[in-house]
């Protein structure tokens, strides 16, 4: 993709539909006259009044305590250097989101225009009683120590620099875990930091937190090692300036523990690896580009444990994966500051996490067979589910145990209960999807690629690099609009009208013949069949040329399924195709099935409905909990709408008793867990959060996934094809572009899969 086509698509992401990326969403009614009396005047004036006699109602009667302000002065921003506040406020608004989407947490980004320490510091604290914590963000140093000392100092809200200390939490979970798989003691290993900046000077300091000796550290800056007879060395520098005779990394290196990056790129030569200790560790954190390639590094030494800034390699330090879940400890316990201690619980649960089983959605989503603790993989991943319900108790704990805790937590189940409803499933999914898409590219058919919304899908998935895309259509249409979009990828165009395609059509109307000759078609109605895309896209895919197709963008439903069950047809174990959306709801995903196909299915058809949405759900990293929907609750009706779900669900206890699946029942009942449990404390989903509807009939599920598409802006994937023998889906009419990018990361995880279990048949043959 070129720089000008990054440009545009990244300044087109951040004006439309509308400027920014985060707004202001009510959390109340606000309907009625009465809503708005209580809103505002008169109402507003009980909770003020009761603020007015104890300031700490504050937390009670407001958003305070959710609120974080995101606070910088754009001195230090990204790799951009000083670019003032304005400059910096589409960096704050990005912390805002993460902030919200991994923690719940509300995050306010406020610039200042000032580089003075004693302005910056007194405008914090004139705004700090809006806010719950304060996030100081991008501040160059070494204003940024002086700055988040003195707001500690002066401010009882948590404060703290993430540049600083963000990066510190996470690479010492890494780096414990790491000394931990070498055997090597944190009080003995040389350690070369490379960087002086605010997050190479907190590493630093944690580090020696954990135990890592003064003596054994060398750190380096722009001109050099700093040493104590090096003159002019601010007060940071001093506090790590080393005896050592030496001035450069080369000759820090030799006999190196381990290695710290926070600098610039590929200043670590294969040299300077090979002269470091047996089982070195090497944390290349430069980005975009690391201090020396994680390639290199591994080619050069087989015995280095290495961590980068990437997320396209093991152990990426990302510090997502410590600010929102530190803030949301605090924030819970309403803790008066971030002190060291409540960092280190942060640190230790981290490794913790690292050393404990991992969840089969994690090891689906990164394409792994089973992460276990090692070598490569020494911190979590970033879309680890429980990481929101294990760093927020360890920092309150902490904060409990250090004093600093102004509402402790007394019943810590129920707490983290509390954490996982907020943990942001919903903005998960398709990132889950798309990065385990990522791991396995395929070759994905584009039936409609002359389509300039369908060639665009086609250009994001193959600029994102989890999909090999094949364009279909009119060769001459499908250049003009790629040279529309800057789409200049080298990717295959094929027209299957076209002379160039003739002998590719000739075999596959041969092949779809030989299937069909017995259904009532002739050689001559296969050749001509041959010219329309979606017959030449599915066989495609049958025959192996392409791992998967999606159609439909600019045709009736129905009009596109039929030559896809003709040519690629039901699996040999399925009675009935069916189909599934996923909906990205508040609540978490919902999988609703069947949503395109079977109008009015049996009790048998239901069943293996049901069965097949169960293991669309594990094969996506979900425990299915299946509630079969009616609009009776069981047993209450004898109606044959609802006898049908009942026999269905009878299938399912009989046949799959491992299965968590229960029915008929009325959606409240099925989606509301105390509700359903109070009323139904026998049913085998009491107690659980159903995340799958299996829907009684057509009209029912295509109706429900609709509503909650327009009235509660639901995002949808799907509808995805279940029982075919190929990894084909089907797109509704008009859909948008990124209704199609999430579909083909769905076909290429069907892919995935089958190629999967293709292997795994093969292997049991072969032992056979």
């Amino acid at each position: 993709m070129s720089k000008e086509k990054t440009r545009k698509d990244a300044l087109n992401y951040h004006s439309k539909p509308q400027p920014g990326k985060i707004k202001v969403v009510p959390t109340k009614p606000y309907a009625t006259q009465r809503d708005l009396a209580l809103a505002y005047s008169p109402g507003v004036a009980e909770p003020c009044l009761e603020i007015k006699k104890d300031n700490d109602k504050v937390y009670r009667y407001t958003a305070k305590g959710n609120i974080v302000a995101i606070i910088s002065n754009g001195t230090a921003v990204l790799g951009l250097g000083d670019i003032g506040p304005e400059a910096s406020k589409p960096v704050m608004e990005g912390k805002s989101l993460l902030f919200k989407i991994f923690a719940d947490i509300d995050g306010i980004d406020i610039e200042l225009d000032t580089k003075d320490v004693d302005k910056f510091v007194e405008t914090v604290k004139i705004i700090a009683p809006t806010f719950g914590g304060i996030n100081l963000e991008d501040i160059k140093a070494p204003e940024a120590f002086e700055i988040e000392r003195r707001l500690k100092e002066e401010l009882d809200i948590p404060v703290m620099h993430d540049d600083q200390h963000g990066t510190a939490i996470i690479s010492a979970a890494a780096l414990l875990n790491a000394l931990e798989l070498t055997g090597k003691d944190i009080a003995k290993v040389r350690i070369v930091i490379s960087g002086a900046g605010a997050a190479a000077v907190s590493c630093t300091r944690l580090y020696k937190a954990f135990g890592a000796k003064g003596e054994n550290i060398v750190m380096l800056d722009s001109k050099g090692v700093i040493r104590k007879d090096r003159e002019g060395l601010s007060t940071e520098k001093l506090e790590f300036a080393s005896d050592r005779k030496i001035d450069t990394l080369e000759e820090a290196m030799e006999k190196a523990d381990v290695f710290i990056g926070l600098s610039i790129a590929d200043i670590v030569t294969p040299e300077m690896l090979r002269s470091m200790t047996k089982n070195p560790i090497v944390f290349a954190m430069a980005n975009p580009d690391p201090e020396i390639s994680y390639a290199l590094a591994c080619k050069t030494r087989d015995d280095i444990i290495m961590a980068t800034g990437r997320s396209d390699h093991p152990n990426q330090v990302n510090n997502v994966l410590g600010f929102p879940f530190i803030f949301r400890g605090a924030l819970d316990v309403r803790a008066t500051s971030i002190n060291e201690a409540m960092k280190m619980a942060a640190v230790k649960a981290l490794a913790r996490l690292a050393k404990e089983p991992v969840p089969e959605q994690v090891n689906i989503a990164y394409g792994e067979t089973r992460l276990t603790f090692g070598k490569d993989y020494i911190i979590p991943k970033p879309f680890d589910p429980r990481l929101i319900a294990e760093i927020p108790p360890a920092v309150a704990q902490a904060a409990m145990e250090s004093g600093v805790a102004k509402e402790p937590i007394t019943d810590w189940e129920h707490y983290k209960e509390e954490l996982l409803q907020r943990s942001g499933d919903d903005n998960k999914v398709m990132r889950l999807l798309m990065n385990r898409a990522k791991m396995d590219p395929k070759r994905i058919v584009f039936a409609e690629a002359d389509h300039i919304d369908v060639l665009k899908a086609a250009q994001i998935v193959h600029e994102e690099g989890f999909a090999h895309p094949i364009l279909l259509g009119n060769k001459e249409t499908i250049l003009e609009l790629k040279k529309e979009l800057e789409f200049d990828a080298d990717v295959p165009i094929i027209d299957p009208i076209s002379n160039e395609a003739k002998e590719k059509r000739n075999h596959y109307a041969k092949k779809y013949w030989q299937n069909r000759r017995r259904s009532g078609s002739t050689m001559y109605n296969a050749q001509s069949t041959m010219h329309e895309r979606n017959y030449f896209g599915a066989m495609m895919v049958l025959e192996g040329d392409a791992d998967g197709m999606i159609s439909g963008h600019s045709r009736a439903y129905p009009r596109v399924v039929k030559p896809i069950f003709e040519v690629v047809g039901r699996a040999s174990n399925v009675r009935k195709a069916a189909t599934a959306h996923i909906m990205i709801t508040s609540r978490g995903p919902l999988i609703l099935a069947d949503t395109s196909i079977n109008i009015d299915p049996t009790a048998e058809e239901l069943a293996e409905i049901a069965q097949m949405t169960a293991n669309l759900g594990t094969a996506f990293g979900f425990k299915p909990v299946l509630a079969l929907l009616s609009y009776a609750n069981f047993g209450s009706s004898n109606h044959p709408h609802a006898t049908k779900v009942r026999e269905a669900v009878n299938i399912l206890h009989t046949e799959n008793p491992d299965l968590e699946v229960d029915g008929e029942i009325q959606t409240d009942f099925a989606l509301n867990t105390e509700l359903h449990q109070s009323q139904f404390p026998f049913s085998k989903l009491a107690g659980k959060k159903v995340n799958t509807l299996i829907f009684p009939n057509l009209e029912s599920a295509n109706i429900t996934y609709k509503l909650l598409k327009e009235l509660h802006a639901a995002d949808s994937v799907g509808p995805i094809m279940l029982g075919l023998r190929r990894a084909v889906h089907i797109l509704q009419l008009g859909a948008t572009v990124e209704e199609m990018v999430n579909m083909t990361a769905v076909a290429v995880i069907d892919a995935q899969e089958r190629e999967k279990r293709k292997k795994a048949k093969s292997a049991q043959n072969k032992k056979r």
